[in-house]
Order: structure tokens, then C-alpha cells, then sequence
């Protein structure tokens, strides 16, 4: 469970800062929260099946300060590409229908 909660807490995090840095791919600061809580979720469940001692740490209840760290960088970095992403999707999107 904890480390579910790294992933949405980085992604909503990094969407934000995403979305902040980069305004021309911005979803306003609650789109750019739900889409990096979403993308950390996501992103946060592939990266175990990646690295097997994370959940060799998770299963024993032991989660250390490297498995804790590549969760919140797995969360963060699912959480500002998939803000980019569909930043950059509803831009094309709204720009092609005002020309």
C-alpha cells in the first residue's frame, strides 16, 4: 500500500511541476495533478516488474531507502510524461479546431 501511495503522491507532484514548467503543455492545476496521479500510478506498477528486489522488499515489509527513492522516481517521471503527453495532445487538438 505504501508504495502505491509514493507513486500517486510523485506523480500528482511531477504532473504539477510539468505543467508549471512547461505552460504550453499545461491542463490547468487540477488536470496536471489528476494526469500525474494517474501516470505515477501507472508507471509505479511497471517499474517492479522491471526491478525484482523492489518487490522482494515490499513482500518482506522492509522497503529501504533505494526502493523507496526508484518508487517516487518511477512515480515522477510516469506522472510528468503522461502530463506532457496528453498536454500536448489536447494543444493539437484545441489548436487545429480555432485556425
Amino acid at each position: 500500500m505504501e508504495q502505491i501511495l509514493i507513486n500517486l503522491l510523485a506523480g500528482a507532484a511531477a504532473g504539477h511541476a510539468t505543467g508549471a514548467a512547461a505552460p504550453q503543455v499545461s491542463l490547468g492545476a487540477l488536470g496536471n495533478t489528476i494526469t500525474g496521479l494517474v501516470g505515477g500510478g501507472i508507471l509505479g506498477q511497471i517499474i517492479p516488474l522491471v526491478l525484482p528486489q523492489l518487490i522482494a522488499a515490499s513482500q518482506g515489509g522492509s522497503l529501504d531507502v533505494q526502493a523507496i527513492l526508484t518508487q517516487v522516481i518511477g512515480g515522477g517521471v510516469g506522472g510528468a510524461i503522461l502530463t506532457a503527453v496528453v498536454g500536448l495532445i489536447k494543444n493539437r487538438m484545441g489548436g487545429t479546431s480555432q485556425s
